[in-house]
Formats: structure tokens, C-alpha cells, sequence
């Protein structure tokens, strides 16, 4: 008994190993490669500080407890409490709110924050990328003409390989991350030992006498300060992948440590050679070590990158499902994991966007100057909305909530107002991106809203029908009709106009009501609820959760023989595809909804109906 329970232990501790060995790869991709720009952009960068020991020592304690209080405490301490059924991400978070505090308000945070998180998938890999590539103009300058197209060429391979899925790839992540914060922690320890005074920046007194002595200059070095913590809003998203405690594990027992070496390496170099400041990262390794070192950058720029990409594959999907986006092509590239998705849409827009980037701004310290604006304002609006689901939903002391979020929000503000004098440097462009990429969020769901409204008013109700039906006994042709509706209570005008024109109903007619739940995944046993009406009719509704994939022919396949079995020879879908038309005076909003609708994707690929058994009726809706 003892011997099977601590075979079974030992087998729970190797799992929990590979789970944080797997987070390092997917989850720290982002923060883990800050290194290579952050400390020079305080002191390289448009408004670098001058390099000296009290500037240096106030950088490092600013730089050690931002990451302590905004990623160690807040994040890993306590925003990764608040998952949707073990799913994170703002969208996740705007779920749970939206159950406990209903409310347009919160809903357009929430919206806003998806949005913000579009602009830093898109700067994260041209900065990662150009910052890993900038080594080879210090192992030879002659090569500077070089970076730009070599950064696109590696952008272009990593969003081409995109459709083949991750699972292999993704299996070499945690390793080469593993091994590259062994790297920044050996590198780190190196300097340190030469300058071993740095280590009294762990000191908070250095940061706030950095701010007093140089004031407004000093409060602006927050805004690349921020860049250490980036990839804080990454741990709450990838908590579905992982789990909480691999994550946890991951932090403090790999990345913490490396991250903080190689940051006080780095400013123990600036100590002694302050020339060093226009790299500090690459003046950290000796010349024989800057190729292998440029690879190894440049391979954990990759995964970096990879982790923005497929976390915005995963927002989209999370979007779709909750009405905030059109339908669009979804392929799921495992057979295994359902959360391992490709959207070419998106992943041809972000590649389309990174390529730009990189030529627009020509160096990662002039893409830094736009990175930070987006992602401070994600957190802050995470910090708000945590604060609702702890208040009303978990109930906590009020006092005692209430101060913990004062302190939170404080820091985010000082890092968000640092980071607004980016605007004019470029700061502006995620700003624009993620205003027009929630104008088009916010205009599909008020659109969705609209038009369920106005169908709903020239609705018939189902009661009616059936009575109506039940009088006339129209002629009844063998076979299984499925009409799709959104309402369950009133009947689809798909059947309405098959009666209206044909005469004719099937023996069995199925009113299917598909359902999308605010919550991540939905049991299979939860799933599927069938209900017998009358003289044929029957009712089944569907719930699938937003991480789910509606894949209805496979839920049907699930109703037990003595029901009725689904037959897809037999069966027929009949769908509703409204024609929608802007009113009058409606306005952008009316205007730009209805050309929204005429790209989505049909629900016959979306649900995976199978074609040539779907039979589509439309009508003209005006909103």
C-alpha cells in the first residue's frame, strides 16, 4: 500500500515537472527575452538616463520590485485565482464579471483590454526578433544592413509553419528556454562577481531616491522599467494549458532567478564600463560566445513570438464564441489538445503587421518606444476587473481587498502615464490598433443584438405554430429535418418558408438550438438536452463552452437509439442566412455591421454540417 502510494506520488511530481518544464517554453517565452532590450532602453533608448552608480542601483531596485509586486504578486499570487473553469485571459475574467456584475461598462473593459492585447501580439515578435538579431552588429558591425531583412525572412518562416500546428515544435520549447535562462543566470553571475556592490539595488530605498533625484526624467524610466513585466497578462492566459502550479513553480524556480542575475549582471557591467550601455546584454558574453548566444536569442525570440501568436489565436476563438467576432476559418491542427487551433486570418494580418513593423521602425529601440502602452493599460483594466470578482463573487473583506487594489492600481497608473509620453514615438499605433480592432468587437455585438431584436419582433412563437400546424395537417414526407434557431421558443422562419413554398414537412422535425456558454468547456454530459413536443416536432438544445468547437454532427451522433438515431443520409439542415440591410440614418455602426456580416463564415463550415446535406433559406433583415 505504502509502496503503491509513493509510486503514485513520484509519478505526480515527474507530471508537475514536465508541466513547468512546458510552461518555461509556452508561458515565459515573452518576459523571459526581456533582457535583451529593457536595460538598455533605459539608458540607450530616447530617454536614457545618464549612466552612474546611483542611477544604475535605482534602474536595478525599480526593476527587482516591479517584478516581485507586479508579476510575483499580483499575477502569480492572485490574479491566477481568478480562472473560468481553469481557463485565463481577460476575456476569461470578463466572463466571470459579466455573472456576477452584469453591465456595459464592464463589458467594454473588458472588450478594450481583448483589443489592447492584438497590438502587443503584433510588436512582440518584430521587437523580439530585431533586439535578437541586433547581436550580430556587435560581433560585427559591418553586418547592420543586414538585421532588418534578416529579422523578416525569420518572421515570415515562423508565421508560415503556423498551419502544421505546434505540438512537435512546441515539444523543444521548455528545454531551450530552460536553457537559455541558465544562460542569462550564468551570464549574470559572471558581472556580479566583479561588481558585487550591485546586489544593494535589492534595496526599495535606491528606487525611490531615484525618482526624488531625477523627477519628471526618473518617472519617464518607468515606462521602460515596464518593460520587464510585459509578459504578465501571458501567465493569466496560459493557465488552461498548465495549470496554476506548474506556472508558479516555473516562476520561482527558473525565471525569477534568471531573470534578476542577469539584470543585476548587466547593471554590474554599466558600473564598470558605462560605454557598454548601447547593449548591455551582448557586452555581457565574451566575443567567442556571440554567435552561439545570437542563436540562442534568436531561438528564444521564436517562442516568444510563438506564444503571442497562438494566445491570439486562442483570443479569437474565445471572441467568436462569445458573439464578439464574426465567424471565421478555425482549423484545429491536434487531434489531441483542443486548444492547439490555426486562423490564417489572423495569422496572415499579424505576419502582414509584424513585417511592418519592423521596416517602419527599423530597431527594436524604436519599436520599444511603442511597446509598454498597450500591455499597462491590459493590466490596469485586469486589476478592475479582478477586483469585481473577488469582491462579489468570492466575497472577500472589503478593507483589506480594497487596499490591496489601491496599491495594484497605483503602479499601473505609474506605469501607464510613463509609458503615454511614448505616444508620439510610436506609441500611438497600438492605441489605433486596438481602437479599431474593438470598433469592429463592439459594432458586431451591437449588430448580433440588432438583428436577434428585429427578428424577434416578426417572429412567429413556436406554441402558435404548433397549434396551427396540428389544425392544418400538412402533408408529412419521410426523413429528419434540423432547423437552426437561436431562440428555442419561437419558430425558425427557415421552416416557416419551407411550408410557405414546399407544402410539405418531414416526419420528424428537430428545432436546434445551439448554444455558446460563458464558460470555457461544457462536460459532454452536459451538452445535449432533447425534448419531444408533438406530432413529430422535437427540440434539441446544444451548449458548447467558448473554448469548445461546435462540432453539432458529432454531439447528434450522441442521442441514444431508443430517441431517435441521427442519420446523416437521412437528415436535412435547413438554415436561416439573413440578408441584412442598414437602415436609414443608422449610422457607421449600421453601415459597418452589415458588411461584417457578409464576410462571415457560414454556419454550415462552422458547425461542421456536412454540405451537401444543408438546405439554405434567406430573408432580408433591416437593421
Amino acid at each position: 500500500m505504502n509502496h503503491n502510494q509513493s509510486g503514485g506520488e513520484r509519478t505526480n511530481v515527474r507530471r508537475l515537472l514536465a508541466f513547468s518544464l512546458a510552461a518555461l517554453g509556452v508561458v515565459y517565452g515573452d518576459i523571459g527575452t526581456s533582457p535583451l532590450y529593457a536595460m538598455r532602453e533605459c539608458f540607450h533608448g530616447p530617454h536614457g538616463i545618464a549612466v552612474n552608480a546611483p542611477n544604475v542601483l535605482g534602474v536595478l531596485s525599480l526593476i527587482f520590485w516591479a517584478l516581485v509586486i507586479v508579476i510575483s504578486v499580483k499575477y502569480l499570487a492572485f490574479i491566477l485565482r481568478a480562472d473560468n473553469r481553469g481557463e485565463g485571459g481577460i476575456l476569461a475574467l470578463s466572463a466571470l464579471v459579466q455573472q456576477v456584475k452584469p453591465g456595459v461598462v464592464l463589458t467594454v473593459f473588458g472588450l478594450f483590454g481583448a483589443a489592447l492585447l492584438y497590438s502587443d501580439g503584433m510588436i512582440t515578435p518584430a521587437i523580439t526578433v530585431l533586439s535578437a538579431v541586433e547581436g550580430l552588429e556587435v560581433a560585427m558591425p559591418s553586418l547592420h544592413r543586414f538585421i532588418e531583412p534578416l529579422a523578416v525572412v525569420i518572421l515570415i518562416g515562423i508565421f508560415a509553419v503556423q498551419s502544421r500546428g505546434t505540438a512537435k515544435i512546441g515539444a523543444l520549447f521548455g528545454p531551450v528556454m530552460l536553457v537559455w535562462f541558465a544562460v542569462l543566470s550564468v551570464m549574470g553571475i559572471v558581472e556580479i562577481v566583479k561588481a558585487p556592490g550591485v546586489v544593494a539595488a535589492l534595496n526599495p530605498t535606491y528606487a525611490m531616491s531615484f525618482i526624488l533625484q531625477n523627477g519628471w526624467h526618473g518617472f519617464i524610466i518607468l515606462g521602460s522599467v515596464f518593460l520587464v513585466v510585459t509578459g504578465g497578462e501571458a501567465l493569466y492566459a496560459d493557465i488552461g494549458h498548465f495549470g496554476v502550479k506548474p506556472i508558479r513553480i516555473g516562476w520561482f524556480a527558473v525565471a525569477l532567478p534568471g531573470l534578476l542575475l542577469n539584470y543585476l549582471g548587466q547593471g554590474a557591467l554599466l558600473l564598470r564600463k558605462p560605454e557598454a550601455a548601447a547593449n548591455p546584454f551582448y557586452e555581457l558574453a565574451p566575443q567567442w560566445a556571440l554567435v552561439p548566444l545570437i542563436i540562442l536569442a534568436t531561438a528564444a525570440a521564436i517562442i516568444a513570438s510563438q506564444a503571442l501568436i497562438t494566445g491570439a489565436f486562442s483570443l479569437t476563438m474565445q471572441a467568436v464564441q462569445l458573439g464578439f467576432c464574426p465567424r471565421i476559418t478555425i482549423r484545429h491542427t491536434s487531434a489531441d489538445a483542443k486548444g492547439q487551433v490555426y486562423l490564417p486570418l489572423v495569422n496572415w494580418a499579424l505576419m502582414f503587421s509584424c513585417i511592418g513593423l519592423v521596416l517602419g521602425f527599423t530597431s527594436s529601440s524604436n519599436l520599444a518606444a511603442a511597446y509598454g502602452v498597450s500591455i499597462t493599460s491590459t493590466m490596469l483594466i485586469t486589476t478592475i476587473l479582478f477586483y469585481v470578482v473577488a469582491r462579489w463573487r468570492w466575497k472577500w473583506n472589503p478593507w483589506v481587498l480594497g487596499a490591496m487594489t489601491v496599491v495594484f492600481i497605483a503602479i499601473d497608473l505609474a506605469f501607464l502615464v510613463s509609458n503615454f509620453t511614448k505616444i508620439l514615438h510610436g506609441g500611438w499605433f497600438p492605441l489605433l490598433v486596438a481602437g479599431a480592432i474593438f470598433t469592429l468587437m463592439w459594432t458586431w455585438r451591437k449588430g448580433r443584438i440588432a438583428l436577434g431584436r428585429r427578428i424577434s419582433e416578426k417572429a412567429l412563437p413556436l406554441g402558435v405554430f404548433l397549434r396551427d400546424v396540428q389544425e392544418r395537417n400538412p402533408v408529412r414526407v419521410p426523413g429528419t429535418a434540423y432547423f437552426m434557431s437561436g431562440n428555442p421558443g419561437i419558430t425558425p422562419h427557415a421552416l416557416l418558408h419551407n411550408l410557405r413554398h414546399n407544402k410539405v414537412l418531414h416526419e420528424r422535425i428537430v428545432i436546434l438550438n445551439v448554444q455558446i456558454d460563458e464558460a470555457p468547456h461544457i462536460p459532454e454530459s452536459d451538452r445535449l438536452s432533447v425534448d419531444c413536443l408533438a406530432m413529430g416536432f422535437w427540440r434539441i438544445s446544444l451548449r458548447f463552452g467558448f473554448m469548445d468547437d461546435p462540432d453539432v454532427p458529432a454531439e447528434l451522433s450522441r442521442i441514444a437509439g431508443d430517441v431517435f438515431p441521427y442519420d446523416a443520409a437521412t437528415t436535412t439542415f435547413f438554415l436561416g442566412r439573413e440578408s441584412i440591410i442598414a437602415r436609414k440614418g443608422a449610422g457607421w455602426c449600421g453601415s459597418l455591421f452589415p458588411w461584417m456580416a457578409r464576410l462571415s463564415r457560414d454556419a454550415t463550415s462552422f458547425f461542421h454540417l456536412p454540405p451537401g446535406s444543408v438546405v439554405e433559406l434567406g430573408v432580408q433583415v433591416e437593421v
